[in-house]
């Protein structure tokens, strides 16, 4: 990356100028280089610097309060990190220290991160080259209440979900599958672990995408866009009873870097802007554009662009078989926009805009997707074909 600014960014040699579409999963979610954000670091450097984790912080507490009065009902208490991969371990030691359990049932095909209990809450393919499985995680089909009630039992913790999946193709629950997921955690004393690391600030048209589904997690896990692009901090809300795990021992949980000073500043900031009805109106009236754009060229091109997966500004582009995401990834760049595959499901393209864009660029984006749509038609069926050929290639010699 060269320079960026707003919604746009350049290559290194500032030859290529791309609309971002896909925000680093939500990192840039109020853009690049956001000059009210970048204005709090810059005053916040002159009094402050990461503080210290053993000593009581102002800052950390006047950010929490916040979080506490964004969060419904009694979601008041938070720990703060530096990732939302460290957030998602604190959830899991937290259902494991209040439930005194230790299984943790995720769904196939989610992602919640690359560290310790995070990545065994993930699929196979990001924690096998790294050895066994941890003990006490398994993992059931996404929107699947069934198989969910059939591998809960009395050594379950917690089910932690994304409550829109991004890395599986941008799933959209229904309100029954949601609900009956704390329903079932209710009914067996297993805490309900919501990951809103993409999902969350504003991202859905809501503050929190939880409030789709009229329901009250546990625990919420927040990352990416609290940051502001640019300054690294993650936050678990916890209920308050919850809070009890830490009593005995306060210190048994710590992390130097998470919740540091200058950082909290600009998190306030963020939450300021995110919460603010006017943004989330603009988000709101974004994402009817969007649709209106996206519906219209879904019809053009019906038999490559398969279905629109949308709620508010968090999309998929549903194509027609899984070479297809890699395929308009590229074609995308060709014509000036950034958009990535969804890794667990490489035939949907994610589409994840800055929630403070123009709206003047939305037809833009529309007019270069729409090239980018007829040339990942045209290059499909070759890009298909030196995939077979490499296939059988490959069986010829290893047999």
């Amino acid at each position: 990356m060269g320079n960026r600014e707003k919604s746009i960014l350049e290559d290194m040699d500032g030859k290529k100028r791309l609309f971002n579409l896909h925000c680093n999963g939500g990192v840039f979610n109020l853009g690049h280089r956001n000059t009210e954000l970048i204005e709090v670091l810059t005053t916040a450097l002159e009094d402050l610097d990461i503080g210290n984790h053993h000593l009581l912080s102002r800052e950390r507490a006047e950010l929490a309060s916040m979080l506490a009065d964004l969060m419904p009902k009694d979601l008041n208490v938070t720990i703060f990190g530096v990732s939302g991969g460290e957030a998602v371990d604190v959830s899991i030691k937290v259902a494991r220290g209040f439930t005194g359990r230790t299984g943790i049932i995720s769904a196939k095909g989610g992602y919640h991160g690359h560290t310790g209990l995070a990545l065994a809450a993930g699929d196979e393919q990001y924690r096998k080259p790294f050895g066994p499985q941890a003990h006490g995680f398994s993992q059931v089909p996404f929107a699947d209440l069934s198989a969910l009630a059939e591998s809960i039992n009395e050594r379950t913790a917690a089910v932690i979900l994304e409550t829109i999946p991004a890395t599986m193709g941008i799933i959209i629950p229904e309100l029954d599958y949601i609900q009956g997921v704390r329903r079932l955690c209710d009914e067996n004393g297993v805490l309900l672990i919501l990951d809103e690391v993409q999902t969350g600030l504003g991202r859905t048209g809501k503050l929190w995408a939880f409030e789709h589904y009229d329901i009250l997690p546990d625990i919420v896990v927040l990352g990416k866009g609290l940051s502001g692009g640019v300054y690294p901090i993650s936050a678990t809300v916890i209920r308050e009873p919850l809070e009890q795990v830490f009593h005995p021992d306060p210190f048994i949980h710590i992390s130097t870097f998470g919740g540091a000073e200058v950082g909290c500043r600009v998190a306030k900031k963020v939450l300021e802007i995110s919460s603010s009805p006017d943004f989330l109106s603009h988000v709101n009236t974004l994402a009817d554009d969007f649709k209106k754009g996206l519906t219209e060229i879904q019809t053009k091109h019906s038999r490559f662009f398969l279905e629109l997966r949308q709620c508010g500004l968090m999309m998929g582009l549903k194509l027609k078989d899984d070479i297809s995401g890699p395929i308009l990834t590229k074609t995308a760049y060709d014509n000036d926009l950034l958009m990535v595959y969804a890794n667990n499901d490489q035939s949907v393209c994610q589409c994840l805009p800055p929630l403070n864009m123009d709206l003047d660029d939305v037809n833009y984006v529309m007019t270069q997707l729409d090239k980018a749509l007829s040339s990942a038609k045209l290059l499909r069926p070759i890009a298909k074909g030196k995939k077979a050929i490499e296939s059988v290639w490959k069986k010829i010699t290893i047999q």
